[in-house]
């Protein structure tokens, strides 16, 4: 095999170096994943250990290497236990842009097309017109690809048709079932008083509830589009793949939602933006700011 140089005792083919870019950006990937959090501290030593590992294994170290080699076998088994929420993170990442996820195989399937339609957005947006205006606080995920058993099984399982009424009477603040999300999937709402995982970016704004970092972590690890009603202000918002779109007019809300149950382009809005940037939609001119996670 032909070389493309060599140092020392090092020889460097072109095998060597495809290895090496996709070490790297393996490493990257990981990087971006772990970036602030405490993990990354972590992650820098282990990546140290095992530099210094093919050093002295290259450099012909019998010793040292084998010394290192013990600790590094055993480091793999400490990184799954250290790493295993972030682990869980780049896995669901990963189920997120596979093929089965892509809009063309959701037309083509037809048991996952029909848990995209039939869904009535009237009662939905006259509802959230009535929370907003009341300043009653409000967590909806919409769902087209699953029925979210697993989130859905942590709340109080309704199977119901969507009506204004049901859905105001959900979120009324002495209602039992306030207290948490509501799913619809295939035009039913399927439970209520749902537990959301909670985002841990550091870069949603510290003046932003636990309601609105509930949104943007179930958009982060799942292919859903979730809208959150300020409880403080009646602002509107939306989380969609970890971004969250702030201050949205009940015209942009329904487009958003359309567009995401329908499998429409998204508009150029959707794009991921940096913290309070104005964009401009094509409703209505108005700036949304929108949320990196």
């Amino acid at each position: 095999m032909p070389f493309l140089f060599k140092i020392g005792f090092l020889e460097f083919t072109w095998v060597d170096f495809i290895d090496v870019f996709l070490v790297s950006l393996l490493i990257y990937q990981l990087y971006r994943l772990l970036k602030g959090s405490v993990a990354v501290r972590i992650f820098f030593g282990l990546l140290f250990i095992v530099l210094l590992y093919l050093i002295v294994k290259a450099a012909k170290m019998e010793l040292l290497a084998t010394l290192l080699g013990q600790f590094t076998g055993v480091g793999v088994i400490a990184a799954i236990v250290l790493f295993q929420p972030e682990i869980r993170k780049f896995l669901l990442l990963l189920g997120k842009t596979t093929m089965f996820q892509s809009n063309s195989i959701n037309r083509i399937i037809p048991w996952r097309r029909r848990g995209m339609g039939g869904t009535d957005l009237m009662p939905i947006m006259e509802s959230i017109k009535n929370l907003a205006a009341s300043n009653t606080g409000a967590l909806i995920v919409f769902s087209k690809g699953s029925e979210l058993k697993f989130y859905a099984e942590s709340g109080d399982i309704l199977d119901a048709e969507i009506s204004k009424r049901l859905l105001s009477s959900i979120f009324f603040k002495n209602s039992p079932l306030h207290d948490g999300a509501v799913i619809i999937h295939g035009g039913k709402i399927k439970a209520a008083r749902c537990v959301l995982p909670v985002s841990e970016s550091e870069r949603i704004p510290p003046q932003l509830g636990l309601r609105h970092r509930a949104g943007v972590g179930m958009s982060e690890q799942t292919d859903t589009l979730v809208l959150i009603v300020s409880e403080e202000s009646g602002e509107i918002s939306i989380a969609r793949n970890g971004v969250l779109y702030s201050n949205l007019s009940i015209a942009e809300v329904r487009s958003r939602i359309h567009k995401f149950l329908f499998d429409e382009e998204e508009e150029e809005g959707g794009k991921q933006v940096p913290l309070f940037n104005k964009e401009k939609t094509e409703e209505d001119g108005s700036g949304s700011q929108a949320a990196e996670s």
